[in-house]
């Protein structure tokens, strides 16, 4: 089937980044399998994440077939760019269906995306992991590549303003080595050394970021842990609860 909307929406990113000048540092992208079927799991901080992280797939000329939230799909703009990029609706309350789609999908030799924290980390950093993107990388038999962005979350994160015009913004994007399958146990073992490995190059990527705030007010990009104002994890975690009770209440 031929591909009539991946490549403009592609082609628009890259004119943005060049409007925008930002800049742009990629690596390890030679990871990503030329051919076969392979998962992208990455960190998530940002709203654009799957922009960027798509990125990182472009040197093998792949194109990555994104899990996102099935709301994503019924907005009347982002619906059928959504479903003529083929990515993968996913509904909360159906996921079984999502995973066997992204099953699917794996086997056929698509490379699929997935953000395995859920949700947007309001401390940047990573989060408990959920274990559907190794179990289904185990049952499709295809490696998974853990992804580091950072930078994305001064563009647009949770909890903050858009700053979508904002110029000359650096964006870190890391891609680590493929971890095969079949070098572990089970699923939550391999989810347990996917976080550590994300964990890894999340750290790399902060600590070689060429940017550092320009006053206290712009702090609250960096994490608590490197003397930044963003929430710490435990703080996170009451942010989300209380998101969770007023969306539900």
């Amino acid at each position: 089937m031929p591909e009539l909307v991946y490549p403009p929406v592609i082609a628009a990113a890259r004119t943005m980044f060049r409007v925008l000048d930002l800049k742009l540092a990629v690596e390890g992208s030679h990871h990503v399998p030329r051919t076969g079927g392979a998962v992208l799991a990455s960190n998530h901080v940002s709203y654009l994440d799957f922009i960027f992280c798509g990125l990182g797939a472009l040197e093998s000329r792949r194109r990555v077939r994104f899990m996102a939230k099935d709301a994503v799909f019924r907005h009347r703009v982002s619906g059928p760019l959504m479903r003529g990029m083929r990515h993968i609706p996913v509904d909360r309350a159906a996921g079984a269906q999502s995973y066997a789609a992204a099953v699917t999908a794996l086997r056929a030799g698509e490379v699929v995306g997935v953000f395995p924290e859920a949700t947007i980390s309001r401390s940047f950093t990573v989060k408990e992991l959920k274990s559907g993107s190794t179990r289904m990388a185990r049952e499709a038999g295809v490696p998974v590549l853990p992804v580091a962005l950072w930078g994305t979350q001064r563009l647009w994160t949770k909890g903050r303003p858009r700053t979508l015009t904002r110029r000359h913004t650096p964006i870190t994007i890391l891609v680590g080595e493929p971890m095969e399958p079949a070098d572990y146990p089970d699923a939550n073992a391999m989810s347990g050394e996917l976080k550590s490995r994300l964990q890894a190059l999340v750290d790399r990527a902060q600590r070689q970021y060429p940017d550092q705030p320009t006053d206290p007010a712009d702090r609250w990009w960096l994490p608590a842990h490197l003397g930044g104002d963003a929430p710490t994890p435990e703080q996170a975690v009451a942010l989300d609860a209380a998101d969770r009770r007023t969306h539900t209440g």
